[in-house]
């Protein structure tokens, strides 16, 4: 099974899509504005972007440098990114014209497993073994620079449509420092799974966290579109139903163009 078979048809989608409030409106008003760029999907923002690209591109050299730069400025181990990339993981980024600032990849289960199962396999496996499909975030890094809720918002909601609502899958889990765990609790509802060990990758401490998508589900339907709400949730400034279903279409289109 390679990551394009991963793609599921409308039919299959059906009930995620449900799962957001509202129906999407092909006239809708959307500060999501998507186009391609060079083979690559790239959203449009208030003065960034957000790039999504599999396997080995153009971005590669740029989201190379910058976890270079800001591994070593944390004193972590830079493991070469570059080298690790497989067609079952997909690249996000923000930059402003050809400086990137930030970056995840979404990692998809495949025959070897999640990155994460170095040092978590019972904990992942676990959800597998009760029906879930698993995915996972890694290689996250932000310039603090340029660090803010809507861009680290922007990334998770990109990761949301692809998880979610494309690729069908029901438990994200991520690596983070422990002195982290915290703020993805607070700000997006993870709750650590495993217990702190040592990451081999990048020579620090880490735990493993995890977050139900059925969950993000709720949350979403709670939250968002709903910026000036009260409340410090991420999901508040994630966009609402109709965009949110707009951009599923125009990224599943492009996928399915590869």
């Amino acid at each position: 099974m390679n990551l394009r078979s991963q793609l599921q048809p409308d039919s299959a989608r059906h009930d995620a899509s449900q799962a957001l409030p509202g129906q999407a409106d092909e006239n809708a008003d959307q500060s999501l504005l998507a186009s391609d760029a060079g083979g690559e999907f790239a959203m449009i923002r208030d003065g960034y972007h957000i790039r999504c690209s599999n396997g080995f591109t153009g971005l590669q050299p740029h989201i190379t440098a910058l976890i270079e730069r800001m591994y070593q400025t944390r004193g972590l181990h830079v493991y070469h990114p570059e080298l690790e990339h497989t067609e079952f993981q997909t690249t996000i980024a923000a930059c402003r014209g050809d400086h990137f600032f930030a970056t995840l990849t979404l990692g998809l289960d495949s025959p070897t497993g999640l990155m994460a199962d170095t040092l978590y396999h019972p904990e992942i496996e676990a959800a597998r073994q009760s029906g879930g499909r698993v995915c996972e975030v890694t290689r996250m890094a932000m310039d603090p620079e340029h660090n803010s809720a809507e861009v680290m918002a922007d990334l998770f909601q990109m990761v949301y449509v692809l998880a979610r609502l494309i690729y069908r899958k029901t438990d994200l889990f991520i690596e983070v420092h422990p002195r982290h765990a915290g703020f993805y609790r607070r700000m997006l509802g993870y709750r650590v799974v495993g217990e702190e060990r040592i990451c081999p990758r990048v020579g620090a401490p880490a735990i493993l966290m995890h977050m139900s998508q059925h969950e993000v589900d709720e949350l979403l339907a709670e939250h968002a579109g709903k910026a000036a709400a009260a409340t410090r949730s991420l999901y508040r400034l994630f966009a609402p139903p109709a965009q949110m279903l707009a951009l599923q279409k125009q990224l599943t289109q492009q996928l399915l163009r590869r």
